[in-house]
């Protein structure tokens, strides 16, 4: 996940076409060609894979590290970063750089709690919380902080590849976009009820090095553009800035507020935490075979998200360089263009070397948003399944949960894409700070406490999560993301006595607060065996083992 990282308000966009007629109907049909075989191939995948819930869950816990590591590394390449991240490097300069570094400090600290959540062996927040606070409260409370995640997240990758679809075709109007967006999620949605673990595992490993290999191919063009000097490149892309003076000072990000350095603080802070401990990350991480697997999977996403932040910076600047950021912002004032334009530019009009290169952005476009909606819909799906409607399905199947699971998503997505296509005149890409901020202030504290406290009880976790999720949304509304701002939701209207763009910085270290009062305050449960629990977590074995071990 990515901060709001949109520049609506800061740039007019206009109508046009950053590919080319001559060059349209290859690319349209190379594209085409391969949504075919990437479905035929995901087909394949999942016929004849659903032999209970835990394997489709978890994929029954089999994956090696190598594997799942390439698969958690493509959990953070979505539509967002994929197109946002670049368009945010082009136009803001250094605002846009500290914006991308905070996609691989969440996985740092997904690391540092990677072991745990395996050894717990829990896969959803309803089993993470169940683990201090038994019961169908902490399950509820669990499931609604996913969903409130999980919205948002679809919405927005919805939009962005509505986006990403105009402009392969060549009409990036705002009707155009809202057909491309209902297309394309349509389609997406379908494949999203056919998912499990596994088959997302494979397209996840096929996505990465795709990726990485096109970003490194587009940043080899852009350096021979300049005689394979990045110093040429970078003086081009401060010559090309909208700013030259202030393109790599921090300040030209246009979400600052009067606060300045307390609200980049929060902004950061909750990608960070909120991006570590999102319940798509949580489910991926379960898949390990060991706590030791999972920390070495961990290990290897962050390398290789280090990696694509590094070509996404790269790219981003040579975008500057090369389309000057005005000349991103007249085709899409979003910034989203700015990876399609560059690749435009580099080459000749009618190259076939240049057709292959927009073939392979959209592609990889298309393999984002895939991964990204199938992930986060069946993270929220299995949440929804697992923690609530099975449990109180005394007699039901495993056949009926699984199809109780594909409902789910399908539900998921439609409303989603019904969203993302009603909310398309209005600047909705504060939500995606929202999400993280409820992720940082609801799901980051309650695992802490869980893994961290032995006094954390039942009390103390209601009152964490729902009390980060009421800030989260109280301070959010009363924001200038909501009113007030030209990039508001509603800019004309201004009742925002919240003074930071995002929640977190009072929000996180109030759930910190209300989890350790609500804890203090309620006895503790005597049936609880805190000593084991922390075993288990410590070890991942049966914590029952440990008194049959005999004392040396």
């Amino acid at each position: 996940m990515a901060p709001a990282l949109f520049t609506s308000g800061v740039i007019d966009p206009l109508d046009l076409d950053p590919i080319g007629a001559d060059v349209r109907q290859p690319v349209i049909i190379a594209f085409l060609v391969f949504v075919g075989c990437s479905l035929l191939w995901l087909v394949t995948l999942v016929t004849g894979q659903e032999d209970g819930p835990d394997r489709l869950y978890v994929a029954d816990r089999s994956l090696s590290s190598v594997l799942n590591g390439f698969a958690l590394a493509g959990e953070q390449i979505t539509t967002v970063t994929l197109l946002a991240l670049p368009g945010a490097i082009a136009l803001f300069g250094y605002d846009g750089f500290a914006a991308a570094i905070d996609v691989l400090l969440a996985l740092g600290v997904t690391l540092l709690l990677a072991q745990r959540i395996r050894n717990s062996g829990c896969y959803t927040l309803g089993d993470l919380f169940g683990l201090r606070a038994s019961g169908r409260a902490s399950r509820i409370a669990a499931a609604l902080v996913t969903l409130v995640i999980t919205i948002p997240l679809l919405l927005l990758q919805f939009r962005a590849a509505g986006i990403g679809a105009s402009l392969l075709i060549g009409a990036s109007t705002e009707s155009v976009q809202v057909i491309c967006t209902v297309l394309i999620g349509g389609l997406v949605a379908c494949v999203a009820a056919m998912a499990e673990l596994r088959g997302a595992t494979f397209m996840h490993v096929v996505k990465v090095p795709l990726t990485l290999a096109t970003l490194a191919v587009i940043t080899l063009l852009a350096l021979r553009t300049f005689a394979w000097d990045p110093g040429n490149l970078l003086t081009a892309a401060v010559n090309g800035s909208l700013a030259p003076d202030a393109y790599l000072s921090p300040g030209l990000w246009p979400y600052e507020t009067d606060f300045g350095s307390l609200n980049d603080v929060g902004a950061h802070m909750v990608v960070i935490l909120g991006g570590a401990v999102a319940p798509h990350v949580i489910l991926r991480i379960s898949a390990s075979r060991t706590g030791q697997t999972a920390r070495r999977s961990t290990s290897i996403a962050a390398a290789l998200v280090g990696v694509f932040i590094a070509l996404l910076i790269a790219t981003g600047f040579a975008a500057t360089a090369v389309a000057s950021s005005r000349g991103i912002g007249a085709i899409d004032g979003n910034g989203q263009s700015a990876l399609i334009l560059l690749a435009s530019e580099l080459l000749d009009d009618g190259s076939l070397v240049r057709v292959a290169l927009i073939v392979a952005i959209s592609c990889v476009t298309f393999l984002a948003v895939l991964t990204a909606v199938s992930s986060v819909t069946f993270a929220a799906g299995v949440s929804l399944v697992h923690d609530v409607l099975a449990r109180h399905r005394r007699h039901g199947t495993d056949a009926a949960e699984v199809r109780t699971l594909r409902l789910a998503v399908v539900g998921l997505c439609a409303l989603g894409l019904s969203l993302a296509a009603a909310t398309y005149r209005y600047h909705v890409e504060f939500l995606i700070t929202f999400a993280t901020s409820v992720a940082a202030s609801c799901v980051f504290p309650a695992l802490i406490l869980t893994f961290c406290w032995r006094r954390f009880n039942r009390k103390g976790l209601l009152w964490s999560v729902y009390g980060g999720l009421l800030l989260s949304t109280l301070f959010m509304v009363f924001s200038p993301s909501v009113s007030g701002a030209p990039y508001a939701l509603w800019p004309e209207a201004d009742f925002a006595w919240y003074p930071l763009q995002t929640p977190g910085l009072l929000s996180v270290p109030a759930a910190f607060l209300l989890g350790w009062i609500g804890s203090v305050t309620s006895p503790q449960d005597p049936r609880r065996d805190h000593e084991d629990l922390e075993y288990l977590l410590l070890t991942g074995r049966d914590a029952r083992r440990k008194q049959m071990t005999p004392k040396r």
